[in-house]
């Protein structure tokens, strides 16, 4: 017998101490019926209603013979009827694997393919789209469409709605553990192809709990919901608020009208952009029509907001800025810059670590590094992934030394604040995005009159980074600048377009034969330097 047992204990909590992604769901039904979860556009869903659909979708995906560990996909844009479905997949125990809808049709195959996924669920207009389309036909896998637009019928699909009809609203008992597998959510990594990051129920949790801590969440909260529900960022920021008995309202994508309604209509009290959102909303000429005195917060993320823009921003639209920043493989937020150190410092600047995780800074050899030395930036917690999907060389370098390693070079400085310095590789965020420049490179490899190629991020006002290239021509070969760039809008998603391509004489090498893009990078940093105040 064990010592556990004798005292009268178990082994593990059980369905009676469960730690859950859908919970966080059931919990705010039972105290928040009636209010408000989401709005899109006029449209208004209560706490009551998400949790009967999501009952609903979970039974119908239980009815189809899925069980705990079984993969269902998401190529979806944000709707009401796709956090249902979302949450309907947790209810169930399934393994959400999202693909962002901006990726082309071969990086949408290879997830797919490499996740093993056998259902999938669809808007119906990314469904109408011919490549993609092909894509998935080819691939035989089964489809349940969101119905959008009323294209689901004509394509024969079924509907998420039909498919719900009939379903019962009880929650199935489903038996599955904190740390089993809860979603796989790939991202562009340095290699040419996407990394799936594996995360358990517990670490979206505990990251969601961090949130609501660090950000001072209450039941009237209401966040403007522009970012796209199948990246991390928006999928926390969605269930952070929820969990609080707050609201969303949906968008698809961002423009600062909706933004603007939104947040007057709603009575939004925070808002989450890039710093080209707070550029559009600040330079709109009708923003003063708008009545956005509700804003008590406004965070801005991926990339730090410059000093002109920041000062602007607090001055004329919310006096509370923060600065939020993580990654996939650590489920956000990691690090925050409290609005009360916004106008001290400038520059890179990430802030304090956050509760749920721990920060520092680490050597080659594992050492960690004193407040003020140079390193790579490292966290441990329990938001951390559980590593790649089929991938262990990459998760056992990502773990090294028993942290998690962004890639990421920075200092800590004496007062706690991570000062980010350069990437160890070379990772383009672009708008939010990661873009893999091998990728890039790639594409460009196989116009045939490009004999290299290379791309690096260049400093943008707007993107945080630019995904700019520069290509070689063979010997004899033609091309234009805008030739090359019809080619990559051909092969590439929209966010991995480069917005500078340049044809030039010779690459920098190094004497081994390697291409020196640190050259590019600086003989073009000042290209895209001119930052509207």
């Amino acid at each position: 017998m064990s010592d556990l047992a004798a005292t009268g204990g178990v082994s593990g909590p059980g369905r009676i101490g469960r730690v859950a992604i859908g919970d966080l769901l059931k919990k705010a039904a039972v105290r928040f019926a009636d209010r408000v979860a989401l709005s899109d556009g006029e449209r208004r869903v209560s706490f009551a209603e998400l949790e009967r659909d999501a009952n609903r979708f979970a039974n119908y995906l239980v009815s189809r013979g899925l069980r705990p560990g079984s993969k269902i996909s998401t190529i979806c844009n944000n709707s009401v009827e796709f956090v249902k479905a979302l949450f309907g997949i947790h209810r169930a125990g399934l393994v959400w694997v999202p693909i962002n809808t901006m990726l082309g049709p071969a990086d949408m195959d290879y997830i797919l393919d490499h996740a093993e996924v056998n259902l999938a669920l669809i808007d119906d207009n990314l469904h109408a789209q011919p490549e993609r389309r092909a894509a998935l036909e080819k691939r035989g896998i089964d489809l349940v469409t969101i119905d959008l637009t009323g294209k689901a019928k004509a394509a024969g699909l079924a509907s998420f709605g039909e498919l719900i009809e009939g379903q019962s609203d009880a929650e199935p008992e489903i038996d599955f553990d904190d740390r089993d597998l809860a979603m796989i959510i790939y991202t562009s990594g340095t290699t040419s192809r996407p990394k799936g990051a594996m995360h358990c129920h517990l670490a979206v949790v505990m990251a969601v709990m961090s949130n609501c801590i660090e950000m001072k969440l209450g039941r009237d909260d209401g966040i403007t919901g522009q970012f796209p529900i199948f990246h991390c960022a928006g999928h926390v920021l969605l269930l952070s608020y929820l969990a609080v008995g707050g609201r969303m309202a949906l968008m698809r994508g961002f423009d600062p009208m909706v933004c603007m309604e939104a947040i007057q209509r709603d009575k939004l009290t925070v808002f989450v952009g890039l710093s080209l959102m707070y550029q559009a909303i600040l330079d709109h000429p009708r923003r003063n029509d708008y009545d956005l005195s509700s804003l008590r917060m406004c965070i801005y993320t991926m990339a730090p907001m410059g000093r002109p823009l920041l000062e602007r921003g607090i001055r004329e639209l919310c006096p509370n800025f923060a600065l939020t920043s993580g990654q996939t493989e650590m489920y956000p937020a990691t690090t925050m810059s409290q609005p009360d150190r916004q106008l001290e410092r400038f520059g890179n600047y990430w802030g304090e670590s956050l509760i749920v995780n721990e920060t520092a800074i680490m050597d080659e050899e594992g050492r960690l590094l004193p407040r003020g030395e140079i390193g790579e930036l490292v966290h441990r917690g329990p938001n951390v992934m559980m590593g790649y999907y089929k991938d262990p060389e990459a998760t056992a370098a990502a773990r090294k030394f028993g942290w998690h390693h962004t890639g990421d070079l920075a200092l800590i400085d004496a007062n706690g604040e991570v000062l980010f310095l350069d990437r160890k590789k070379d990772m383009i965020k672009s708008g939010g995005e990661n873009v893999a420049s091998v990728r890039i490179e790639e594409t460009l490899l196989a116009h045939p009159a490009v004999q290299n190629a290379a791309v690096v991020g260049l400093p943008h006002p707007q993107w945080g980074e630019a995904v700019s290239a520069f290509v070689k021509l063979k010997p004899g070969a033609a091309a234009s600048e805008a030739e090359i760039a019809e080619h990559c809008k051909a092969h590439l998603g929209g966010f991995q377009v480069p917005k500078l391509i340049r044809i030039v004489e010779d690459m920098p090498m190094t004497a081994t034969g390697k291409l020196r893009k640190v050259e590019l990078r600086n003989r073009f940093a000042d290209f895209f330097a001119t930052e509207r105040a």
